[in-house]
């Protein structure tokens, strides 16, 4: 190669680069998932068995069929101090699963006189496998994993909302 083409190979090189580059950052950008958004529009206090209050979450509700079945899926953020709580129409054994979630969860089953009754920490994101209640549940709350461990939440605790 002749000596007074190297710049123009090097600039041409260089400048085909920095495009890539530049192009790759863009289509990141633009691809990347942004979820459902969701309405914490009630509260969720966590209280412990002398009935003070260890904490409370914003709680968006999920108390119709739609609603319910829908839950945390698609959620890609979902904020500290937030969650999810469902309301069903009666008390019965209830089953969560994962499918379609994208973020680890704490489950907690509630019973009719609002007391937790079962406890799944951490639960495996887009997994099918059945959360049994392991008894009657009229409410379910969800929160991000970790939140009832680090709240000191166990069962046999009650829930205020």
């Amino acid at each position: 190669m002749k000596s007074h083409l190297k710049p123009l190979f090097t600039y041409i090189i260089l400048f085909n680069f920095i495009i890539s580059c530049g192009s790759k950052e863009q289509k990141t950008e633009n691809t990347t998932p942004t979820g459902r958004q969701l309405d914490f529009t009630n509260e969720v206090t966590f209280l412990n068995t002398e009935g003070d209050e260890i904490s409370t979450i914003r709680a968006a509700v999920a108390d119709e069929g739609p609603e319910r079945n829908q839950g945390l899926m698609d959620v890609n953020d979902l904020p500290n101090d937030a969650g999810m709580i469902f309301i069903f129409p009666d008390e019965a054994e209830r089953s969560f699963y994962m499918a379609n979630t994208p973020l680890p969860l704490d489950i907690m089953f509630v019973n009719q006189d609002s007391v937790i009754i079962r406890i799944h920490h951490n639960t495996t994101p887009f997994n099918s496998e059945q959360l049994p209640s392991d008894g009657p549940a009229k409410f379910v709350v969800e929160t991000n994993a970790g939140y009832a461990v680090s709240n000191d939440i166990q069962e046999g605790m009650k829930i205020r909302f």
